[in-house]
């Protein structure tokens, strides 16, 4: 059978980090092969407001870096749903002075960021949030350092945030983790960007890290890989269509935690191959039986894995995922309604799903403004002619160009 050959936009975590990181810099940086989508234009232009000089060229970003000096507009910082940015920048403006307000839309004003602010506040900064929530208000005067303790963190992206604007304190900062957290790739991803840029990180076990004060991010030429998780739709599609797929620009080096996702896709039935600069998924018949994953350092591949299990024989055990309820939708309550439409039966659990695979039928499906759920569904759709999305426009959030690349198969 013939394959399809993808291509998916470079990665939305590895270009957010790498605009925050050249944003801070001293010297100029290109980004290539950058994401350019919604949430990363929110970032830049947030970035802008902040003194970084900005540039987008096709699917590169130019950027003229602050060398630390972060600048204030006066002008409330609006990041749509972007709930990393809000996060980044949450620790970023306390670099600066004067007063800051970030905010977004309604559902990103929704989304935790309580552990951030204290852990700030306890830094000595002046940093408040509403109900545990932005808007976020910081009266920034520089950031001191030391020593800043993160319990039970909801988010990697608290550490990232505070791992990223902490070269740039007045002194060496040590950040413990204390308690459950989740998602540790990402935080691994963020010190491989440090590095990359120039940044001291010294990783004390897997709960401690200390960064050097000073040592300032340097300009660079930054080459972003292509986004896992966007390629994960068509990993599906190669095991619901039994067709193989070509996905362009992965490496089986990539440091994105969410490669780990073929990994399960074997243990489901599914072939890898690696080229030089692609992989290549296919996929006769599911694998039959039940199953048990832990998702916790791969929440975005849950949507993903859902579908998978509605058209696998058994039950799928999705666990330890409690934290999707605080992304852009409370993805664990969406996939149960959404599944529940096509006719799979499926429970939620305290921090997860079990899913019985059974024979999709045709539905309109609802993506609540979620771009996992509007693609994750829209594969379905080729798999069973009527699976419908109502919101195709959601998925420009991550993936400007998905619709074009589904068309191909």
């Amino acid at each position: 059978m013939k394959v399809a050959t993808i291509h998916v936009p470079g990665s939305k975590s590895l270009t957010q980090r790498a605009l925050v990181a050249a944003a801070l810099a001293q010297g100029n940086s290109l980004i290539a092969n950058a994401l350019i989508a919604e949430d990363t234009m929110y970032l830049a232009d947030a970035l802008r407001l902040l003194g970084a000089q900005i540039l987008n060229d096709g699917s590169d970003f130019l950027i003229s870096g602050t060398a630390g000096n972060i600048g204030n507009s006066g002008k409330e910082i609006f990041l749509g749903n972007n709930g990393t940015a809000l996060r980044f920048l949450t620790a970023l403006v306390a670099l600066g002075h004067g007063q800051y307000v970030l905010t977004g839309e309604q559902r990103l004003c929704e989304r935790p960021v309580g552990a951030l602010v204290g852990a700030l506040q306890s830094m000595k900064i002046d940093i408040s949030c509403r109900d545990n929530c932005p808007p976020v208000t910081v009266r920034a005067s520089g950031m001191n350092g030391g020593t800043v303790i993160l319990k039970n963190s909801e988010s990697s992206q608290f550490v990232s945030a505070l791992l990223m604007s902490a070269p740039y304190a007045a002194q060496d900062t040590d950040i413990i983790l204390r308690g459950a957290s989740v998602s540790r790739p990402y935080i691994d991803l963020t010190v491989s960007v440090m590095h990359d840029f120039g940044a001291k990180i010294i990783e004390r076990g897997k709960r401690r890290y200390h960064v050097s004060a000073g040592e300032m991010y340097q300009g660079r030429k930054y080459s972003v890989e292509a986004d896992v998780s966007s390629a994960s739709y068509f990993f599906l599609a190669a095991a619901l269509l039994k067709r193989p797929m070509r996905v362009e620009g992965i490496l089986s080096t990539s440091r994105q935690g969410d490669l780990r996702f073929l990994k399960i896709m074997e243990e489901l039935g599914c072939r890898i191959h690696y080229g030089s600069k692609w992989l290549e998924v296919s996929c006769t018949e599911p694998a039959a039986g039940d199953f048990v994953f832990d998702l916790n350092e791969m929440p975005d591949m849950v949507p993903t894995l859902a579908v998978m299990a509605a058209f696998r024989r058994g039950k799928t055990v999705i666990r330890n995922v409690a934290h999707l309820r605080l992304k852009e939708s409370n993805r664990i309550r969406v996939l149960v309604c959404e599944l529940a439409k096509i006719g799979i039966t499926v429970q939620e659990t305290a921090d997860g799903l079990i899913i019985t695979g059974g024979k999709p039928l045709p539905a309109k499906i609802e993506t609540y403004n979620d771009h996992r759920i509007a693609m994750s569904f829209a594969v379905a759709g080729r798999a069973v002619p009527g699976i419908e999305v109502s919101d195709k426009k959601c998925v420009n959030k991550s993936f400007p160009g998905f619709w074009k690349e589904l068309a191909k198969i």
